[in-house]
Order: C-alpha cells, then sequence, then structure tokens
C-alpha cells in the first residue's frame, strides 16, 4: 500500500529520531575530544574520515542494521584511527608522505604556467583563472607562485610583497619549486 511506502508507524520513526540525537552527540564528543583537527580537512585521511562518518551516521539512522552499538564503536574506532594517523604523521616523515598528497605548484613567478603539472593535477587554464580571479589578479605577471594543496585547494601567493628571495620555507615540499637552502625542519 501506499501509505506503508510513505509511513511505517510511530517506533520506527522514534527510532530514527533516537539514533540520530545519539550519534550526533557521539560524534560531538569525540570531535571536541580530538580538537579541531577533527573535520580540518588536512590530508587524505582526514577527507577519508569525515566521508566514513557522514555515511556511517547514514547507515545507522535509517537501519536497523547496524545497530547504534556498532555505529559507536565505528565512530569511536574513527577517531582513534585519525588521532592516531595525525600523531604519526607529526612525528614521521614516511607516515606524513603516505597520509598526505604533496602540493603541487601550478603557476611560478611571473606568471609562468607549470604545463605538465597541470595535466597531473588535472587542471586546466581556465581553472587557473578563475583562482586568479577570486583572489583579485588581473596580471599573472604578479604572481609568484599558485599552488594546489594536498586538500585540493589553490593558493596564489602574488603582489609586490612577495619577492623570490623571500623565506623559501613555506614553498618546502611543493612539487617542481626551485630548490633553495631551507630551514632546519627534520623530523625522526
Amino acid at each position: 500500500m501506499m501509505s506503508d511506502w510513505l509511513f511505517s508507524g510511530a517506533m520506527p520513526l522514534l527510532w530514527v529520531g533516537f539514533c540520530t540525537v545519539a550519534l550526533y552527540a557521539l560524534i560531538i564528543v569525540f570531535a571536541r575530544w580530538s580538537g579541531v583537527r577533527s573535520f580540518a580537512e588536512m590530508s587524505t585521511f582526514d577527507i577519508a574520515v569525515t566521508i566514513a562518518l557522514g555515511s556511517l551516521m547514514a547507515s545507522v539512522v535509517v537501519s536497523k542494521n547496524p545497530p547504534l552499538a556498532q555505529g559507536a564503536v565505528a565512530v569511536a574506532t574513527l577517531y582513534a584511527l585519525q588521532l592516531g594517523v595525525s600523531r604519526l604523521r607529526c612525528r614521521y616523515r614516511t607516515v606524513e608522505a603516505m597520509a598526505d598528497n604533496a602540493p603541487i605548484l601550478l603557476m611560478g613567478p611571473g606568471g609562468e604556467i607549470k604545463h605538465e603539472n597541470l595535466r597531473v593535477a588535472r587542471v586546466t587554464e581556465d581553472d587557473l583563472r578563475c583562482h586568479l580571479r577570486r583572489v583579485n589578479v588581473s596580471d599573472p605577471r604578479q604572481v609568484h607562485a599558485m599552488i594546489m594543496e594536498g586538500t585540493g585547494n589553490i593558493n596564489v601567493l602574488h603582489g609586490d610583497h612577495h619577492d623570490r628571495s623571500d623565506n623559501p620555507w613555506i614553498m618546502q615540499g611543493v612539487r617542481d619549486y626551485e630548490a633553495r637552502p631551507t630551514f632546519n625542519t627534520q623530523r625522526a
């Protein structure tokens, strides 16, 4: 019947409401416990955890399988994994390299387009123009660097306040950026 398809009774609706509130509260508690990084999308792993949390919440809320207790354990496990990986990333460069995408130089000093990097990043020149307009750059020659970060965000360093002799630390790890001496930022 059409009414069964639209409305299955009060108990299933109450269960959906209860599960939604319970998982929401649990995610808030774990997010506060693990810190602002929980939804920062700073690495590939952070993005994966955010997506998994959304999918997990939807699965638990709208079905009886998995039950709420399994969903709660899965949420706790995801946050524990995220916390563990973020701590390992801070301590070991190899873990950081495995968990993060490296930033890519899309446009170099003076507006020099890095066509091979555009291909690798799957970015078009139209995308570059869009980002330049977004940051109020009307002359690409003002660009010191346009970088696609590991999160997929594109940042533009531009203007007269940038000089090629600026502190190179900010560009450390960017694919195809001209190598210069850097500060000692060694980790184990």
